[in-house]
């Protein structure tokens, strides 16, 4: 068990690196690889408090402005957007949960693909539509960053302003659900819970370290990356759950 939280821990540290980076990966990544060992639900909402925490280190780090416009339209929809998926999810079979997760994650897969070629115009619609879609995958699937940059990425914000406005919207989406979560009955076991004295301090390490290189990453070789590793994890769930 103790190697398990290191690993977990290793892979906060990643995740929070590219998540913080890019502007979205930490939850994606995190919850690809940990439905393979931990129940789905368990491991949702171990992420869902991970990424709470990553919010935070992204509007610490990145505080040279917020957007509260868009934090308002963004986060306000995608919170009650969030509470809806989540509510779904702990309805749900857990093999129908993996395989709906391994075919979102194709999709999401080939999304990251093209999304450079699509934009969307900038319009409190767009705000609206983009923090309902990206809140109502977050909660049911744990994975909503990439649908909220690219409709964030139409309001051509700089890049520090877009990271913790980012992330801003993130805590309330993520409030959301893991309230959502606890109150379903999603619980961790005791080592994880204890884990998450590791995962948290190793969280604030990867955003620290972005911090250091967010302007030295092509964020497009990063996305080719993600997007590989999540067609690979989401075919392997669709084929075989566990």
């Amino acid at each position: 068990m103790v190697m398990r939280v290191l690993y977990i821990a290793a892979l906060t540290v990643v995740a929070s690196l590219v998540g913080t980076v890019t502007g979205f990966g930490t939850s994606t990544i995190m919850t690809s690889v940990l439905v393979f060992f931990l129940p789905p639900l368990e491991a949702l909402f171990l992420v869902a408090i991970v990424h709470w925490f990553g919010d935070i280190w992204k509007m610490t780090f990145f505080r040279s402005g917020l957007r509260l416009t868009l934090v308002a339209l963004f986060g306000l929809t995608g919170l009650v957007a969030s509470f809806l998926g989540a509510r779904v999810t702990l309805g749900v079979r857990e093999d129908l949960l993996l395989r709906g997760l391994g075919g979102f994650l194709i999709a999401y897969a080939v999304f990251l693909l093209v999304q450079s070629r699509f934009r969307v115009p900038p319009s409190p619609t767009v705000a609206l539509a983009g923090g309902s879609l990206s809140g109502f995958t977050a909660g049911i699937f744990g994975v909503g960053g990439a649908i909220r940059s690219m409709f964030l990425a139409a309001f051509d914000l700089p890049k520090e302003v877009y990271v913790a406005t980012s992330g801003a919207i993130g805590l309330l989406v993520d409030s959301s659900r893991i309230v959502t979560y606890f109150a379903g009955g999603a619980r961790l076991e005791q080592a994880l819970g204890w884990g998450l004295l590791v995962f948290i301090p190793a969280s604030f390490a990867g955003a620290a370290l972005a911090r250091r290189i967010v302007d030295r990453i092509p964020q497009a070789r990063f996305r080719m990356v993600i997007a590989v590793f999540l067609l690979a994890a989401g075919l392997k769930l669709v084929i075989r759950p566990r």
